[in-house]
């Protein structure tokens, strides 16, 4: 297996959670990570803000710069790419990590929730990439990751959720448009999913979900650090799943990624 170092992640969302493990795991090869999120200063509600993030991806070993960027504002976002592009003199990886989620029914999802999750997941994830598109195209082994599950069109994915569906999806539609459209330029474009839900904040939002029950973030860092250090070129247009991923690189001890080794773990939503 290959390493980061002195690659350029662009990963949005990397104030907490799976994106900030994201980068921690390439920061540990000497990576530079642009941190992007909204971030910026701490909510007692949620962990991490862009400047903690900066200082835990240094003290790994790797180099941050803290972008606070609203990735459904257009211009922010592009300032953002040219910024860190200025800075690390590219971009190498993007991680589109950022998401919003509302789990409920449609009379159940305000408007203002629908959009939310559109903006983000979909327009965000399309925003993002289309903005570091010329620094990839730059790139000695350019990648391109969503953080999306496969395209399931058994409806009971849809019926308890629809909006979220959908807007989740639209990431994954990206997939299979990008990694079509950029093969020809040595782009690779790939998703990763969780085989179990992991244990971030955003499990406060599926009723009966307890941390125990759940595998950590690192599971899908190392799974993506796998995904990103293969040839671009030879690796494209597949929905990942953290698990096979690992499998495949020979990883046999998966208790060490549990919150609590030994409890039964929840599959993640859209899996089976």
């Amino acid at each position: 297996m290959g390493d980061l170092s002195g690659k350029t992640l662009f990963i949005t969302g990397a104030s907490r959670g799976i994106g900030l493990a994201i980068a921690l795991r390439a920061a540990r090869d000497g990576a530079n990570i642009a941190i992007v999120a909204k971030s910026a200063v701490a909510n007692p509600k949620l962990p991490g803000t862009i400047h903690t993030a900066a200082a835990a991806i240094e003290a790994a070993g790797g180099r941050a710069l803290a972008l606070q960027v609203d990735i459904r504002e257009e211009e922010q976002v592009r300032a953002a790419a040219a910024q860190a592009a200025g800075h690390f003199g590219g971009i190498d990886i993007v991680v589109n990590n950022a998401s919003a989620i509302w789990l409920a029914g449609t009379v159940e999802t305000p408007m203002k929730r629908f959009d939310l999750m559109h903006q983000v997941n979909t327009r965000g994830t399309f925003l993002v990439t289309q903005s570091c598109l010329p620094y990839l195209k730059q790139a000695a082994n350019p990648h391109v990751l969503m953080l999306s599950p496969p395209p399931n069109l058994d409806p009971k994915w849809f019926a308890p959720h629809t909006a979220y569906t959908i807007a989740k999806y639209g990431m994954s539609l990206c997939v299979l448009g990008m990694s079509a459209e950029f093969a020809a330029l040595g782009i690779a474009v790939n998703a990763l999913w969780p085989r179990t839900v992991i244990a971030t904040a955003a499990i406060a939002m599926i009723d009966g979900v307890r941390a125990e029950h759940c595998r950590t973030p690192e599971i899908v860092a190392d799974a993506a650090h796998a995904v990103l250090t293969r040839s671009s070129r030879g690796f494209t247009g597949h929905f990942a799943i953290d698990e096979d991923v690992l499998r495949e690189d020979g990883v046999v001890d998966f208790d060490r990624y549990a919150v609590q080794p030994g409890m039964p773990l929840l599959p993640d939503l859209f899996l089976g």
